[in-house]
């Protein structure tokens, strides 16, 4: 079988669960292989085995963090050259889709961005347009890059070797042209990331102020999700922007997505109308989002979200 490549993002060794994803899918498409890349990985390669990596091409070092994307590039590019791969899977994430294209460029081959199904053949389902439209594209020249939005495919185990196999790599000085002067850690809950939770639930403009996304975060915890925010919500500073969803923020496409005093911009819409179900709550019934939304409800988001929290935690019991 074609050996497909897939691109791990992780947080020093934590594999995040769109690779996981993009492992299952690769194995339905030829034989995945993992390319890794920075420190951690003793703690990455049983989950990568776990879910089917029959190798795990390695370039470990502090120096690919201490720089930005070309370093990746430089390694995926060598490990191309070597392998001579039917494709390359990357997460639909900013880091990726930079190495994705720059990598994409480098081997004159054509790359289709943020992903949501890929059949036989490399046939790829987008979201196009801000999120307007959907189309099916392949590559006509070359090696496919494909960009890959996370909770597209359901990740499922399947154990494999996970054979290690060593790229060394003499990074070049286009390679370290940029370099990472500071990083600043965000501090985490434990609630799961906008980009990888499986249940999203967002505020907007409607809840009038940031204390009032106590009842957002207070669903969002009955349903085990991550808390998203709209822009207007963000640019008021009622929430912080790393949970902001929308062209300008994340792009997510989770399981289950609930609006709630959002109207439904187009710049929201294009960040999360591939979710597979979207709820949408707001007392105006002519708001833009229930033009997309599977389920609405026209109401005050004030009484409606903490009688859906409490409904919800009876039935859980």
């Amino acid at each position: 079988m074609a050996e497909i490549l897939v691109l791990v993002e992780h947080d020093s060794g934590t594999v995040k669960k769109v690779t996981l994803e993009m492992l299952t899918k690769a194995r339905d498409l030829g034989e995945p292989s993992a390319v890794f890349v920075g420190t951690g990985l003793a703690a990455a390669k049983d989950k990568l085995a776990a879910f089917g990596a029959q190798k795990v091409y390695v370039a470990e070092g502090e120096e690919y963090g201490q720089y930005l994307t070309e370093p990746t590039v430089e390694v995926l590019a060598k490990v191309v050259a070597d392998s001579s791969p039917a494709a390359i899977l990357t997460a639909a994430t900013p880091f990726a889709k930079d190495v994705a294209t720059r990598l994409a460029a480098r081997l004159g081959t054509g790359v289709l961005a943020d992903i949501v199904d890929l059949a036989s053949g490399f046939v790829a389902t987008q979201s196009v347009f801000g999120g307007s439209m959907t189309v099916k594209a392949t590559v006509s020249k070359g090696t496919p890059v494909l960009t890959v939005k996370p909770n597209s495919f359901p990740p499922t185990e399947a154990s494999a070797a996970a054979a290690e196999v060593a790229v060394s790599v003499s990074l070049s000085d286009a390679a370290k042209r940029a370099k990472v002067v500071e990083r600043v850690a965000t501090a985490k809950g434990g609630r799961p990331s906008v980009e990888e939770a499986s249940i999203v639930v967002s505020g907007g403009r409607g809840m009038a102020n940031g204390e009032n996304f106590a009842i957002i975060e207070a669903l969002a915890d009955t349903l085990g999700a991550a808390v998203g925010a709209s822009r207007a919500a963000v640019d008021a500073g009622w929430y912080p922007q790393q949970n902001q969803v929308g062209q300008t923020g994340k792009m997510v496409s989770p399981q289950l997505y609930i609006a709630a005093g959002i109207s439904g911009a187009i710049q929201h819409r294009a960040g999360m109308q591939t979710s597979k179900t979207i709820v949408a709550i707001n007392k105006d019934p002519e708001a833009p989002i229930f033009a997309i939304a599977d389920f609405g409800v026209v109401g005050d988001l004030f009484k409606v979200v903490p009688q859906a929290t409490d409904e919800i935690k009876k039935r859980k019991g």
